[in-house]
């Protein structure tokens, strides 16, 4: 079950298309763009964008006089598009169904030769689960700070508008303050709820203590949360009394004059920003991809600027064209993007997974001599004591929605029979101190070697016997070794049996997490290929399974 967080940076954080680290054009056929032909051009090359929604009609104005020039010889088509929306087609495309997104059929986003997502998360998301994505990013055309957005009623309790809260004490105040009615969109549909995670998580800091502030934070949030940002903003009033969203958000609600307006806070440290990357697709025709950079460059007249004002959106420097929000800065400069950002937020979205979905798992433990083994990356511990702590850290994520069942495995346990059942699947209501109890018995078998095919195969059947329709059922085995069961299946006779068992009416997620070396990856992944759905995931230092648990459960692989 999921542990320890990577901290974040706290100075702010965003992911920028520098920090994506894909591909930026240089040289070669990108060169090549001169003037595609002149006054005498008769067959114009044809572009098309896929901007996010705000600022498509910025672009498309620019474009629109950009190609209108006698030496452009470029039609470009700007059309708008939910981000979410785009990164499930692009990412379907790619053959990834994002988690939280799934993927969709959307010709005007496929088929776009660039994308303006609001964030560059999308385009890491992406890159992270489709090593084939590496688009061209040819850096930020524009930011929109997120903010948490409060009525303005309330604002002064935070001392809005004389000072900036900070991030500290609010993630406090949201995971404690249930008066306060914190809301969120869903960070896995939408940049501004992710980067509001990402803040909050980072404010929370590291430790039992941090971990357990990111928990209460996360399960305030969504208590009040909404898949999409307009429904967000109608909430404002009614159940919701503050949200993460962009400064454009807030400018373009006020605009609309509420009965009560919105206050933008800036919280201290700065926190993410929106920085619309301009990302030429994979596979683009030279041509296409020439056209696009010279697209690009025209983006940095100030005549974009001046378009984005009309949006409430700032320009690439964090700069305001428009009349800003009381309280909010005229500058906004990008903060630094936080290392490991694509784990970040996968383990991030884990956690997110975990606390707001229900699900139904059994939880399968490895107690063969080997996990005596110790772990010098913690402290010493060894590698059941390491499990042991990852296991209840995992279980206080969980909300009494969910079910979770502990069985333990080794050789022998039971006659010849490889495995124990500690606990039935129960629900966490109600059950916690036995759940706490049975990972107690989470205690390495001397001279116990690895009976796992023949655990996996009986802790999928138990899942399957029992499924429940509505929530993810899922058995998760976790394990330092590879099978060492000689009486047992071999692996493809576990293969077999899997393949059988398989019913796509009560699908069954088989993730196994590997700790150490001394995995065998390619027979683990023909057996959860077996089992229908699911994914293998291994930590080679034991000291991080938590952090891979976390994200095994946000991948589209996932618990």
């Amino acid at each position: 079950m999921p542990g320890r967080h990577r901290q974040l940076q706290r100075t702010g954080l965003v992911v920028t298309a520098a920090a994506v680290a894909l591909a930026v054009v240089t040289g070669g056929a990108w060169a090549g763009f001169h003037e595609f032909s002149g006054k005498d051009c008769t067959a114009p090359e044809s572009l098309k964008v896929a901007a996010a929604t705000e600022i498509a009609p910025a672009v498309r104005t620019v474009a629109a006089a950009w190609s209108a020039k006698d030496d452009t010889c470029v039609t470009v088509t700007v059309t708008a598009a939910d981000p979410a929306d785009t990164a499930a087609a692009v990412g379907g495309r790619h053959g990834v169904n994002l988690a939280g997104v799934g993927a969709k059929e959307l010709p005007a986003a496929t088929d776009a030769d660039a994308w303006i997502p609001d964030s560059s998360t999308w385009l890491l998301r992406i890159a992270s689960e489709a090593p084939g994505f590496q688009p061209a990013v040819l850096g930020s055309i524009a930011q929109s700070p997120i903010v948490l957005a409060v009525p303005q009623p309330s604002a002064a309790g935070f001392g809005w508008p004389a000072s900036a809260p900070k991030m500290a004490d609010l993630a406090k105040k949201v995971a404690t303050d249930k008066t306060l009615r914190a809301g969120t969109v869903d960070p896995a549909r939408d940049a501004t709820g992710l980067g509001g995670l990402l803040a909050f998580a980072a404010a929370a800091g590291t430790g039992t203590t941090g971990g357990a502030l990111r928990v209460g934070v996360m399960r305030a949030l969504s208590a009040n949360s909404s898949s999409i940002r307009g429904d967000m903003l109608q909430k404002f009033g009614t159940s919701v009394g503050l949200a993460p969203l962009s400064e454009a958000d807030v400018i373009a609600y006020n605009a609309g004059r509420p009965d009560t307006e919105l206050a933008a806070l800036y919280p201290s440290p700065a926190s993410v920003v929106l920085d619309y990357p301009f990302a030429v697709m994979p596979g683009v025709d030279p041509q296409k991809a020439a056209a696009a950079v010279a697209l690009r460059e025209a983006l940095k007249a100030a005549a974009f600027t001046t378009e984005l004002a009309k949006a409430g959106v700032r320009g690439p420097n964090g700069a305001a064209g428009f009349t800003t929000p009381t309280g909010a800065p005229a500058l906004v400069p990008p903060p630094p993007s936080p290392k490991n950002a694509a784990t970040t937020i996968s383990q991030l979205l884990g956690s997110w997974t975990a606390i707001t979905q229900p699900g139904r798992m059994l939880a399968v433990f490895d107690v063969s001599g080997s996990m005596k083994a110790k772990v010098p990356t913690a402290g010493g511990l060894t590698r059941a004591q390491v499990t042991q702590a990852v296991a209840r850290q995992g279980l206080a994520l969980l909300d009494d929605r969910w079910s979770v069942g502990n069985w333990t495995f080794s050789t022998n346990m039971a006659g010849k029979r490889p495995w124990v059942e500690n606990l039935p699947i129960l629900s966490c209501a109600g059950h916690r101190d036995e759940m706490d109890t049975a990972i107690n018995k989470i205690v390495p078998k001397d001279g116990g070697d690895t009976g796992l095919y023949d655990t996996a195969v009986a802790a999928y059947q138990r899942v399957q016997d029992g499924w429940q329709p509505g929530v993810s059922n899922s058995v998760v085995i976790y394990t330092d070794g590879d099978n060492d069961n000689p009486d047992g299946l071999t692996s493809d006779e576990t293969v077999a049996k899997l393949t059988k068992l398989r019913d796509p009416k009560r699908p069954i997620r088989l993730i196994i997490i590997g700790m150490g070396t001394a995995i065998h990856r390619e027979r683990l992944e023909a057996i959860t290929k077996a089992a229908g759905s699911g994914g293998v995931y291994i930590a080679t230092d034991p000291a991080k399974i938590g952090e891979i648990f976390l994200e095994a459960i946000a991948s589209r692989k996932g618990a």
